[in-house]
């Protein structure tokens, strides 16, 4: 494959690099989808992808690197947070011809998430009727690249296994965007339901894999609360279909979905804690830690709520499908950071900002995470890219 030489590169950098610059972690490795990609998708499209790479161009990127930079996000993603934490350089996309020119720096960590990346095979969702047009990064592939650079690399490792293990591995977010494309396709919630089960199996089957690479510390996130998400709120909007929460405005059959999924993941999580209890198991419970936002907006600085978004084509959520983020003809709000939304689907800089403090300087991740890692450096500005 193509990236298999670049990909070399960055693990040779990763093993010759400072060890335990954190007394933690020596590295992050990442698989995901658009909550963790910062790049990838950018790196893998061609021009000929025309309108979906509206993620190119402003405002994305405006609040901290001032630029796009393959984030669906106007700033730093949860995966930045935690570098940043860990005291390490932001993880670079780890895909394309990027990293060929720009490896200074990049030795701790690799970045295989993409944005619109499933958990399950397209061949899954097709057989169900359902089509989308993004690159086939699944989770299956993207362990593939995991794996083939490994391949490369262990020739000239003499414990590959302690470089994976040394390692904070981020499974995600992953998943979501199985039922999204399902859900956006006009199929039933009940319907989607019957998915969930194959993406747990599909997201417990890697991180078995991994553990038998060598990984010692895995973080898997659950989904978020997409009842409040603009996009679905847009989707759903005047319809008698659904029931929504008098005190957040979500939409209340779409959270039960998200925490049948979240629940599953849990359940079986357990089962590996099981029968591997040396591992570092970490259920990361984005779903709560969202939830206290859309609960309480005003409370953490969202002077503009937790459902409309920031950048959009309008509409009541300021979300409109056929007029993305970037768009001539969309709309960009003033102050970002009392927005929790930013684009319909995804969050800004300042929501995320908040999950992750929730999360790994809080009590929201199962173990408590900030119980393993204990040395966590203050948020601070990291290098960009």
């Amino acid at each position: 494959m193509a990236y298999s030489s670049t990909i070399l590169l960055i693990f040779m950098l990763l093993v010759t690099g400072n060890m335990h610059v954190n007394g933690c972690y020596t590295s992050i490795i990442s698989f995901g989808d658009s909550l963790a990609d910062t790049g990838n998708l950018k790196q893998l499209s061609t021009k000929s992808d025309g309108d979906s790479l509206h993620f190119l161009f402003p405002p994305y990127g405006e609040t901290f690197f001032h630029k796009p930079t393959g984030r669906f996000s106007n700033g730093r993603l949860i995966i930045d947070f935690i570098a940043e934490s860990l005291g390490l350089p932001l993880i670079p996309p780890s895909l394309g011809s990027y990293v060929a020119n720009n490896l200074t720096g990049l030795g701790q960590g690799v970045n295989y998430a993409v944005a619109g990346g499933t958990a399950l095979e397209p061949s899954f969702l097709e057989a169900r009727g359902v089509y989308h047009s993004r690159e086939n990064a699944s989770l299956g592939t993207q362990l593939g690249w995991f794996k083939e650079s490994l391949a490369s690399i262990c020739s000239n490792v003499s414990d590959c296994k302690h470089l994976i293990g040394s390692s904070l591995i981020l499974m995600g977010e992953i998943g979501g965007n199985d039922y999204n494309y399902a859900l956006e396709y006009g199929k039933s919630i009940v319907e989607v339901k019957t998915y969930v089960p194959f993406v747990i199996d599909t997201i417990i089957s890697a991180v078995n894999e991994l553990i038998e690479l060598g990984a010692k510390t895995l973080i898997i996130p659950g989904n978020l609360p997409i009842g409040c998400s603009a996009a679905y709120l847009t989707i759903f909007y005047g319809s008698n279909k659904v029931r929504y929460d008098d005190t957040t405005g979500c939409i209340i059959e779409l959270n039960k979905f998200a925490e049948y999924h979240n629940e599953l993941l849990q359940t079986q999580l357990n089962r590996i804690r099981e029968v591997h209890p040396e591992v570092n198991i970490i259920y990361a419970d984005y779903y709560n830690a969202a939830m206290q936002v859309f609960v309480s907006p005003y409370k953490y600085g969202f002077t503009n709520g937790a459902l409309k978004a920031c950048c959009g084509g309008g509409g009541p959520f300021n979300y409109n499908a056929s007029v993305a983020c970037a768009d001539p003809l969309s709309t960009s709000c003033a102050q970002p950071h009392t927005y929790f939304n930013w684009d319909g689907l995804h969050l800004t800089e300042a929501a995320y900002r908040i999950i992750f403090k929730s999360l790994f300087k809080g009590s929201y991740t199962t173990p408590r995470f900030n119980s393993l890692c204990p040395t966590l450096k203050p948020e601070g500005i990291a290098s960009s890219i």
